[in-house]
């Protein structure tokens, strides 16, 4: 068990179904064969739709973050989403992150993403300044890479048709700790809070 005054580094998400993940596993199989050696793929077993990161917190604060994720999901009911569409920050054509896009019923995860923004600030966590931009991480491109290789990247993988569309029903949002380890982040759900009208 850890200590009170032990440090966790962790977010709020939406944990993905299996089928998801190997959706994104297929494609970033299918990706990687471009063969780019700047650009780090996620582990899509790791992957999640964060709603909020918290950064380092102190063990015993989970308790009162807990309390305030069940009052932000109140009200909103179980929705649904869908996984479609590859996009890039900051944008397709010097790409420092690329992504997978959601769809479906933003309007419900765009509220509940605020609800948590809201709920959390008297703790301390500051609200987001950037506007949310629900997007699943497939790679980050190394700091290294010059502006011909994110084009060449970039050029690479826009061409690459992701017809596929993946459901997503939202019915839990999760508190989970992501431990880094030198073979990647091991992530522990602390709690679930269940989305209920």
């Amino acid at each position: 068990m850890p200590h009170d005054t032990e440090q966790i580094r962790s977010f709020i998400a939406i944990e993905l179904p299996q089928n998801v993940k190997h959706g994104l596993a297929r494609l970033i199989s299918e990706l990687e064969g471009t063969k780019h050696p700047y650009v780090k793929w996620v582990n899509p077993e790791g992957v999640h739709l964060t709603l909020k990161f918290l950064g380092n917190i102190p063990f015993k604060q989970v308790d009162e973050i807990s309390k305030a994720t069940q009052e932000a999901a109140q009200g909103i009911p179980p929705f649904h989403l869908e996984v479609s569409g590859l996009g890039a920050f900051p944008n397709p054509k010097q790409p420092r992150v690329l992504w997978v896009g959601i769809k479906g019923e933003i309007d419900n995860l765009l509220s509940l993403q605020q609800n948590i923004d809201s709920a959390l600030a008297p703790l301390g966590f500051a609200a987001e300044k950037r506007p949310f931009t629900p997007h699943l991480t497939l790679a980050r491109l190394r700091e290294g890479a010059s502006p011909a290789e994110r084009k060449s990247f970039a050029s690479s993988v826009m061409s690459t048709s992701f017809e596929s569309s993946y459901p997503l029903d939202v019915e839990t949002i999760s508190l989970i700790k992501s431990q880094l380890t030198p073979e990647g982040a091991i992530y522990t759900r602390l709690f679930a809070v269940k989305l209920k009208v």
